[in-house]
């Protein structure tokens, strides 16, 4: 019996509503043999990072940041569970219990290894209270650990999946039937510490395990209709996309498609397994495919945009060509200090590049730079990327902009603007 995937996100078990709500989707779609992935509640991971946040100032405010986070789980879970004796409470008290006492002993100053050990237990919290309603329900679901299946490396926050040993442990151990219930997000490294998969990896989790079971298909529960032409709180008149390929798929993705995972689609690619982005809302619809076929449908505009992006441009001190060894040299600093990178241009004697600073290590890299290069720093740019271009939606994403640099490739243009 071959498995079908269904992810859950943060927003579709933010609330006690929204939990009852999965259950219907589970009985409107009645597939009896599913692996079910979910994600932490509403905006824990947040949550949970200004605990973080908190632990590396005071033990004080880090008790304090805690608190909203036990009283939003506790106050989810009394709605749904009338019986204060229900388990549930005493198994979310155990979590809690298992949180603080991490808190509490920890001596490792690495805020990566920190960040994996404390973020995680939002996916824990969620799937404790998920499960437990299924089973009250009467579906019968089966809690896993999805830390003793997906097994990464130590790079904590971006941890790298062990695929044979994911595989191995994932065919051999779970139930071959069934509803299983899992964690998205995490795994474990060969210590038996948490690591984490990337923000928003709860997705490339159910990839994983389509991938290593060979799983009909997978499913992603949006609170959207599917994938969308574009983000329709910053663009007007966005439209459903029905059917998508993979490799259009993956190239909007790399761009900052946000509904999908960028490290999602290839594993589903190597085998060929069909993705789904349906509604939570109307589980009826069909929303978006992923898969072989054609490139996308209907063949519209697809608008990307990247907020809070940094834009350097560098030039050599003495006027020289940037040669190769000077771009070599970049981009091993971009590497060093975890710089994504989103857009590069090159002229003889320039170098300028987008890239995302989400660890924070701009003033690192930017000081190692200077030793080497003239600087120019643009910072909280938007990167503007437009797929299937027209001459006519060209002139509407650049009209009353200031671009700072623009780039043309085929069917795709780029802008960075201020």
């Amino acid at each position: 019996m071959s498995f079908e995937v269904y992810k859950f996100g943060g927003a579709s078990v933010a609330s006690a509503a929204g939990v009852r709500n999965l259950i219907n989707v589970l009985k409107e779609t009645d597939n009896q043999d599913l692996i079910i992935v979910v994600s932490a509640m509403g905006k824990m991971t947040n949550a949970l990072e200004r605990v973080i946040a908190a632990y590396f100032e005071s033990k004080d405010l880090c008790a304090e940041a805690l608190q909203p986070v036990i009283e939003y789980h506790f106050a989810l879970a009394g709605e749904l569970f009338e019986n204060p004796a229900a388990p549930v409470f005493k198994r979310l008290q155990s979590l809690f219990d298992e949180l603080r006492g991490f808190l509490n002993r920890n001596k490792s100053p690495d805020y990566d290894f920190v960040y994996d050990q404390i973020v995680g237990y939002g996916e824990l919290l969620s799937t404790t209270i998920v499960n437990a309603y299924l089973q009250e329900q009467g579906l019968g679901s089966i809690l896993h650990d999805v830390r003793e299946y997906i097994k990464t490396d130590a790079s904590y926050r971006e941890g790298k999946v062990n695929w044979e040993l994911t595989m191995r442990n994932l065919s051999r151990n779970l139930p071959k039937s069934g509803i299983q219930l899992m964690q998205g997000f995490i795994g474990s490294d060969a210590n038996g510490f948490t690591t984490t998969l990337g923000r928003e990896g709860s997705d490339y989790t159910a990839a994983i395990i389509a991938y290593c079971l060979n799983a009909k298909q997978v499913t992603i529960w949006k609170d959207v209709p599917g994938v969308l032409s574009a983000d329709p709180r910053y663009f007007e008149n966005a439209v459903l996309l029905k059917f998508i390929s993979y490799q259009e798929a993956i190239e909007l993705a790399f761009y900052g498609a946000s509904v999908i995972h960028p490290k999602t689609l290839q594993p589903l690619q190597r085998k060929e397994i069909p993705l789904y982005v349906r509604s939570f809302n109307d589980c009826k619809a069909s929303g978006t495919q992923v898969s072989l076929g054609k490139t996308i449908e209907p063949e519209v505009p697809c608008y990307i945009l990247k907020t809070s992006q940094v834009l350097l441009e560098l030039a050599s001190l003495d006027f020289s060509f940037m040669a190769e060894e000077n771009i070599g040299d970049i981009f091993k600093l971009l590497g060093t200090y975890k710089m994504k990178v989103d857009l590069i241009q090159n002229s003889a004697i320039s170098f300028s590049v987008c890239i995302d600073n989400k660890y924070k290590n701009l003033d690192t890299l930017v000081a190692k730079l200077r030793a080497d290069f003239k600087v120019t720093v643009h910072q909280d740019v938007s990167l503007y990327t437009l797929r299937h271009a027209t001459d006519e939606s060209i002139k509407v994403l650049e009209l009353n902009k200031q671009i700072l640099l623009k780039q043309v490739a085929q069917n795709t243009v780029q802008l960075v603007t201020v």
